[in-house]
């Protein structure tokens, strides 16, 4: 297998797979038996999957979610969307080059009977949310289906290797996504009442209060009493030169073909926005072996924890506040980022561009609700709720605690004879969906010739496995307020390094000050492949920070099983230094290289709609004339017309709207339609969507949910 596969990874085994031959453009490649076409591609080192028909711009993966058509290639001679169709022995895949004429299918298509079903209630979305309530439902007897689009349970936890935040006894705390995935996914499996469609996707929502189903490839619909809106968050999209370049694309895709299909999609990365997602994508590129260039972030502080902020920090990741994108730079995909300082007008300072080289531009600038489903049934009156990321943006830890409490509310409403949630789940919820608070300069104080845990989380933030976890109960959280700091209560520690293993912010140190000498003991978490540090070399430690403390040498490298995965690393530092060492640098120093070229901004050709490929200039000569209207602007420009109806492109026009001084007051939003997905118009008929070779009845579809896989 090729370079660009994963085969070593601190958190991840890759699983046993099926090698199989298939070309592209005529070339012959190899891959794994039902895995996404476009990480077979990514595996084999394309990039490049077509040309627009617009203007020949190169196209390339974008969502890897199924939401838009930038990773589209022709599949034995039909386009299909590469992210969502497992690869199959002998498929003949091609760049898509222009509009393909798609054959008629013959009069023979087999046709089924469309499928209907009633239930009490209807989750859609098989994440943190949508299993936490289903489990509760199930619990109370609810008759329910849950109903997902990929090929397994867990939404966006299969995605996530780092342990969690919150409390172990209410969301899992110190457990990885991967883990807290598989273990809501066996407790579902648990109730009968509760059935689970996989490969299934919600087409649409009608005025009869029926759902319409894509179920593994064949139309059903579904008329519920009840619906349970779980279905997540998109990533936003970004204005900037070169914003459509194969190359740039969100933290969901990234995490995508790292952590799921474990490929390596990349080389050199350059991460924009300092929220938990973007600074979580970047540590989990490094863990993968990929080189983190850098992160920008357009505020003077990034916006997720600060933990999650020290450990790239720590790792000695160039960290560039109130700084922002310019460009990305290449012809036929990413060669490199331009950045910028902002001023206080929040405006990109002359002179401040620089330029490094990097192959991947991660966009992680916030989420915004999947929630079609939401307003349809409003409109349409039938009951309904919401919760997760559908509902409010927020962890997946609060996530799972708000499943709970809909699930509950939904059972009660159903008639079901269970006590309303109890008011202290509320006040939990809204803690775990609370924002961090101000970062706290460190006081480290040391206890002579004691050994003691050291943490290194000055901020306030909804966690406290390390707390329940101490089997001294020698760790407390004054006030009892799941949002405060950590202390040690100055005894009792016993050295088990249980606090420093489970800690998901990897902020926690063992001191150790017993020895005797000028030197301490310091162990510290790694989460990087254990090739990455060996006993007896010299490694370079830095503080909270990222500042630089000096070289020490390792005593020793352990991997006990209570670590997960982590490994505990003893140093020898300097007395003076142990309380500050809080990681090991690992990123190269050839991650902080600077081009010489600087490129300026030029505005209107940043491409607002990459479906269709509408410039910004386009839009804002309408929005000159007059129109406040989202419709008319699809009329004349055909932004929104494209295959992602939308989604990605409706917060980019409101923005514009913004920056031209229009109040949102005066804005119409688009019409909003029953389907929320492309689907061939065969499957409302009956007409099963096809999967295998189809060289005889060559109709295959870009909609098909993804099935297979790993």
């Amino acid at each position: 297998m090729s370079d660009w596969r994963i085969a070593e990874h601190p958190i991840l085994t890759a699983p046993e797979r099926t090698p199989v031959r298939f070309t592209w453009c005529g070339r012959e490649l190899e891959g794994y038996l039902g895995e996404p076409v476009s990480s077979a591609l990514f595996a084999a080192g394309v990039r490049v999957f077509g040309n627009h028909p617009h203007d020949g711009a190169p196209q390339g993966i974008f969502c890897a979610n199924g939401q838009c058509s930038q990773c589209t290639v022709l599949a034995f001679g039909a386009p299909v969307k590469a992210c969502m169709t497992p690869l199959v022995a002998g498929m003949e895949l091609l760049p898509l080059e222009g509009k393909p004429a798609l054959p008629l299918r013959p009069p023979s298509a087999e046709r089924h009977p469309i499928e209907t079903s009633e239930v009490e209630c209807l989750v859609l979305g098989g994440g943190p949310a949508g299993l936490s309530a289903a489990i509760e439902l199930g619990r109370n007897g609810v008759r329910t289906i849950v109903v997902d689009d990929k090929h397994r349970l867990g939404g966006k936890l299969v995605l996530q290797t780092h342990k969690f935040f919150g409390s172990i006894e209410d969301c899992h705390a110190g457990t990885r996504g991967i883990d807290i995935a598989r273990n809501l996914a066996a407790e579902v499996e648990q109730f009968e009442v509760v059935q689970v469609w996989l490969n299934t996707t919600a087409l649409a929502l009608f005025a009869d209060r029926k759902v319409g189903l894509l179920r593994e490839n064949h139309y059903v619909v579904v008329r519920p009493e009840a619906l349970l809106v779980a279905t997540g968050a998109r990533e936003r999209a970004l204005l900037f030169r070169g914003n459509t370049l194969p190359g740039v694309y969100g933290a969901g895709a990234f995490q995508t073909l790292v952590n799921r299909d474990m490929v390596r999609p990349s080389k050199r990365l350059f991460v924009i926005g300092g929220g938990n997602v973007g600074l979580i994508a970047a540590y989990h590129a490094l863990q993968a072996g990929i080189q983190v260039v850098g992160l920008c972030e357009a505020e003077p502080e990034c916006g997720g924890y600060q933990v999650h902020r020290d450990k790239l920090a720590r790792m000695g990741v160039p960290i560039h506040t109130s700084h922002t994108i310019l460009s990305a730079n290449g012809s036929e995909s990413v060669e490199s980022v331009t950045i910028a300082r902002l001023g206080p007008d929040r405006l990109p300072v002359a002179g401040s561009e620089r330029t490094f080289p990097a192959d991947t531009i991660l966009i992680a600038v916030g989420l915004t609700p999947v929630d079609e489903f939401l307003w349809k049934a409003r409109e349409f009156n039938l009951p309904v709720a919401a919760a997760g990321d559908a509902e409010e943006i927020a962890e997946a830890s609060a996530a799972m605690f708000m499943g709970r409490i809909r699930g509950i509310e939904i059972a009660r409403q159903l008639g079901r004879e269970v006590g309303p949630p109890p008011p202290e789940w509320h006040r939990t919820a809204e803690i775990l969906k609370s924002r961090p608070g101000a970062a706290i300069g460190e006081e480290l104080e040391a206890i002579e010739r004691s050994i003691f845990p050291v943490f290194h989380c000055g901020q306030e933030i909804p966690c406290n496995p390390c707390t329940t976890i101490c089997p001294e109960q020698c760790i407390v959280i004054e006030g009892g307020d799941l949002r405060g700091l950590p202390e040690y209560t100055g005894e009792g520690c016993i050295g088990c390094e249980r606090c420093v293993a489970l800690c998901p912010g990897v902020a926690i140190t063992l001191v150790d000050l017993r020895p005797s000498g000028t030197h301490a003991v310091v162990t510290l978490p790694f989460e990087l492949p254990r090739e990455k540090i060996r006993e007896g070399e010299v490694v370079t430690v830095l503080d909270i920070g990222g500042a630089i403390l000096g070289n020490v040498e390792v005593l020793r490298v352990r991997a006990p099983k209570f670590a997960d995965h982590a490994l505990l690393v003893r140093l020898s530092v300097p007395r003076e230094l142990a309380l500050s060492v809080a990681g090991i640098r690992k990123a190269e120093e050839t991650a902080m290289e600077k081009l010489d070229q600087c490129l300026e901004p030029v505005a209107d050709d940043e491409i607002v709609c990459r479906c269709e490929r509408v410039p910004a200039g386009a839009v804002r000569d309408l929005i000159r004339d007059g129109v406040r209207d989202f419709n008319e602007i699809k009329a004349v420009t055909r932004a929104g017309m494209g295959a992602c109806q939308g989604k990605t492109c409706a917060p980019l026009l409101r923005r514009l709207f913004r920056e031209m001084g229009v109040d949102e007051r005066e804005v119409t939003e688009s019409t909003r339609r029953p389907l929320v997905i492309e689907v061939p118009l065969g499957a409302f008929a009956g007409i099963a969507t096809g999967r295998g070779p189809v060289r005889d009845t060559p109709v295959r579809h870009a909609t098909d949910p993804h099935e297979g896989g790993l």
